[in-house]
């Protein structure tokens, strides 16, 4: 079995990489496993100055993995760069941050009759990541950062089409000082991730991906009673309003669609306008999108570059063709470009209808659906009318609206005025269909720890015993 490196602008193999057998991926388990023994000892202060060198390290070498991530995956140079500072980023926020995440939480001990309670954090031990391929070093960055700083060792089981960033990533981590065999990579198909999240020496899983591999993982792990998070696909509503800033909502239409060539779980991907408000908005969005430059993504002028697979391409082809049969409208794009590489062109799709395949399942490339809509009732009905609960946007400039979306959007993120993406400083994560548990932030290096409940008693007496009752 080998991987393969292969260039979605050309479609040729650059290189190949040999999966990890299964002696191998056992020494390494078993690595990782005696790793955390002495890891999970050492001092938040070590910890953090390590994650403070991984930082330096992406910035040193950040035009060569940008450079990587494009080769393997087709996102432009500009993204991939970007992507590698905001990782960069994070090492830095948990560094500085991680202590007071950690610190312990003191209860109020005279009302449980101890002399000392309090809550600690502590590592829960190695952690299986399986991670997929659109966001190749920030998916994994924004687990391995937290999880890290928490005490926590790592197996990475990356997606198959990104191997050379996989094996990069434990580079960087080998190259910031931390101790050995913190961090593994696994180049193993996905067929062999249930044994070794069956393996007792790893207690938890974490997985962004499709909802089928969630499905997949989440019941292994619940066969072997071991803690996941899960972030899953979306559908997320863009909803414009009358009092929106129409210039401005479109323009970031655009990119929100098309980000990352339109392969972002939080993409938005369906388009709801009131109607007083609809033609002009649609006129605008088609505009944007025909504006954006599809070509080679390491060319600095590029803003859409290639999808990452071919079996993507077909996917979204399929999409659109489905709805094109059944009276949908085709506004702009809708067709691939002669020549090669995986490209699709921003597209956009009105009169989509519930009997639409695009209705209810996720495009993941390049191509917005338009819907109309008569009032505010009207768009949370159709933003909620989707198995996906991750992100969400919504532009309006009037207070009680924005309360109201807040309040009534079944999402895990709801963006007002902007656009949605994920911060080291705010949890991230979706409902419904798109997965539970939260990454970043605090939330998510308190996901792969220990909550530890510690009582310490007087001494003397009789310890609460007689006041107390069984759970």
């Amino acid at each position: 079995m080998t991987f393969a490196t292969v260039n979605p602008a050309t479609g040729e193999v650059v290189r190949t990489y040999e999966a990890h057998t299964p002696e191998e991926v056992d020494e390494a388990v078993g690595r990782v496993s005696e790793a955390f023994a002495r890891y999970r000892t050492t001092g938040l202060d070590e910890r953090a100055g390590w994650c403070r060198r991984a930082a330096d390290v992406l910035e040193r070498d950040r035009d060569e993995i940008a450079l990587l991530m494009t080769l393997e995956m087709g996102k432009t140079l500009a993204a991939a760069a970007a992507e590698v500072d905001k990782c960069a980023r994070a090492f830095r926020f948990y560094a500085e941050h991680a202590p007071a995440f950690l610190a312990d939480e003191h209860a109020d001990a005279a009302a449980v009759g101890a002399a000392r309670a309090f809550v600690r954090y502590q590592p829960l031990g190695p952690v299986l990541a399986v991670m997929p391929w659109n966001f190749p070093l920030w998916q994994v960055v924004r687990f391995a950062a937290p999880a890290l700083m928490a005490g926590n060792t790592a197996l990475l089981k990356h997606a198959s089409n990104v191997p050379g960033t996989a094996l990069r990533i434990e580079q960087v981590v080998r190259e910031a000082g931390f101790p050995d065999d913190v961090l593994r990579t696994l180049l193993v198909e996905s067929s062999r991730v249930e044994p070794v999240l069956r393996d007792p020496r790893v207690r938890a899983a974490t997985l962004t991906g499709s909802e089928a591999a969630g499905r997949a993982v989440a019941a292994v792990a619940g066969d072997e009673v071991k803690p996941t998070v899960l972030e899953l696909g979306g559908s997320d509503p863009f909803i414009v309003t009358p009092s929106a800033d129409l210039a401005a909502a479109a323009r970031v239409a655009a990119v929100a669609r098309c980000q990352n060539n339109g392969q972002s779980c939080i993409a938005a991907k369906r388009f709801i306008v009131l109607d007083p408000v609809a033609d002009e908005f649609e006129a605008r969005l088609v505009e944007e999108m025909r504006r954006l430059r599809v070509g080679d993504p390491s060319d600095p002028g590029t803003d859409v570059g290639p999808l990452a697979t071919s079996q993507g391409r077909d996917d979204v082809e399929e999409l659109v063709a489905d709805a094109v049969a059944k009276g949908a409208t085709v506004l702009c794009g809708g067709e691939r470009p002669d020549g090669p590489g995986w490209y699709y062109p921003p597209t956009v799709v009105t009169g989509v209808t519930e009997d639409v395949r695009m209705f209810h399942e996720e495009v993941f490339g390049p191509v917005a659906a338009l819907h109309r809509v008569p009032d505010v009732d009207a768009a949370l009905e159709l933003a909620n009318a989707t198995a996906f609960g991750l992100g969400s946007n919504v532009w309006t400039r009037d207070p009680a609206e924005q309360e109201r979306f807040v309040r009534d959007l079944e999402a895990g993120t709801v963006t007002v005025n902007g656009m949605t993406t994920s911060y080291p400083e705010l949890p991230f994560g979706g409902v419904k269909r798109s997965g539970y548990g939260r990454e970043l932030a605090a939330h998510g290096i308190r996901a792969f720890c220990n909550v530890k409940t510690v009582w310490v008693g007087a001494g003397d007496g009789d310890g609460g015993a007689t006041t107390a009752t069984s759970e």
